[in-house]
């Protein structure tokens, strides 16, 4: 292969590795949140606390409840009863003026039993409970397969309050309001969110799960073609990285600027634009996590190509690095402290020793379940670590390697001549 045809495949590779990297990275969101229930769930169970998703529960509870007594028929029903047994005519008509205040006082009751119950450890059973028996409706949400609790239809996700509802009429109804046991059944939905676009949706989920745990994998090969064919592959690397890292950038604030477009189109069957928001975020929060740990690791991984290479301050720190160690290793040897043989082995396998430890923390990288940006800063710590103790242990076996100065010549006939 030509140097020329080389270097347009390994450019070809390291753009398409760029790309794919946000794509792999929405793969991986899809198969380990989305289609996970145990995730899904631990993902969603924060919202039954979250004060938006409260009060958003509260009125649609309170309305699906929807407790009415008629309050001049109630009043009337007294007065005419106490007229019969002697009130006067304008006491009675004075009970009749109490309407107002009885259907107010309902009204009021049945607000804080709904308050009562979505502020209770009930209302977070209920909740988990709904979402767990919903996750085969949320992937019929992105792949049109599945039923549950959530409803998908015509663009509109719905989650079933159903429960709620009942244990709220319950209550009413333990509470002495005895008219919530006629409460008919009503609609018991309340809208998660709408788009037009859903069906759109359901067709990219589809190809993601078709991809499925392969596309990460295809990705580094492509990324590992495009910097072997490069011609110098450091500098291949650290483009790669910081063309990936950029990438995931891109996709972090397409991410900010749909959610601001969402929240500002809501369609009228949203119940609540704070609770769309909360939901929104919750649901999109492993994949900001896993975006934002892509940027942080395409920025290591950039910085330690470049400190491997010929730059003036990448060798002026490795210089002082050196030093530190030949110091250290120097001052523990003054005070009868020495490696052995095994500072000797490590300084003659420290180029192995250190790609065994680049590895081994790309491993670990690797089978990380969920990696965050603290999780690359501690792999980075450890291996910043790694790499101290075998340099520590190069230099003293340099030292031991060094030849003993020469001493004085021994007094001898010769001399004493």
């Amino acid at each position: 292969m030509t140097r020329a045809l080389r270097s347009v495949s390994s450019a070809v590779l390291i753009v398409l590795a760029c790309i794919l990297v946000p794509v792999s990275v929405l793969t991986v969101w899809v198969h380990d949140i989305v289609l996970n229930t145990d995730r899904y769930v631990a993902t969603m169970k924060p919202l039954a606390s979250d004060p938006a998703i409260e009060a958003a529960a509260h009125n649609r509870i309170v309305h699906a409840v929807d407790v009415r007594v008629d309050g001049k028929e109630v009043t009337a029903e007294i007065a005419a009863w106490l007229q019969s047994q002697g009130l006067p005519p304008r006491a009675a008509k004075a009970v009749k003026g109490l309407a107002p205040q009885l259907d107010a006082a309902v009204n009021s009751a049945a607000d804080k039993v709904a308050t009562r119950f979505v502020q209770s450890d009930r209302f977070e059973k209920v909740w988990v409970t709904a979402n767990r028996a919903a996750h085969t409706a949320v992937v019929h949400a992105l792949t049109g397969k599945g039923r549950g609790a959530v409803g998908v239809s015509n663009g509109t996700v719905t989650l079933d309050v159903g429960e709620a509802v009942d244990k709220v009429k319950q209550d009413l109804v333990d509470a002495g309001l005895s008219p919530a046991e006629k409460i008919p059944d009503v609609n018991k939905t309340m809208v998660l969110f709408q788009s037009d676009k859903l069906d759109k949706i359901q067709s990219a989920a589809h190809a993601l799960d078709v991809l499925g745990n392969w596309l990460p994998v295809l990705t580094v090969v492509i990324a590992a073609g495009g910097v072997f064919l490069a011609h110098r592959r450091r500098r291949a690397l650290a483009k790669t990285a910081l063309g990936a890292a950029f990438a995931c950038l891109v996709v972090a604030i397409g991410l900010v600027i749909a959610r601001h477009y969402y929240l500002d189109h809501l369609p009228p069957q949203v119940q609540s634009e704070a609770a769309a928001a909360a939901i929104f975020d919750h649901l999109l929060h492993f994949l900001r996590v896993a975006l934002r740990t892509a940027i942080v690791l395409g920025v290591v991984i950039a910085l330690g190509a470049y400190f491997i290479g010929p730059g003036r301050l990448a060798g002026a720190t490795r210089s002082a690095a050196e030093r530190g160690a030949d110091e250290a290793a120097g001052w523990w040897n003054g005070h009868g402290v020495n490696t052995g043989p095994v500072g000797t082995w490590t300084e003659a396998h420290r180029k192995w020793l250190t790609v065994g430890a680049l590895l081994l923390v790309a491993l670990l990288f690797a089978l990380w379940n969920h990696p965050t940006v603290l999780t690359v800063l501690l792999l980075v710590l450890i291996l910043l670590a790694v790499l101290a103790v075998i340099a520590l242990l190069a230099a003293d076996g340099r030292q031991r390697q060094k030849p003993a100065p020469a001493g004085p010549p021994p007094a001898g006939p010769t001399a004493a001549a």
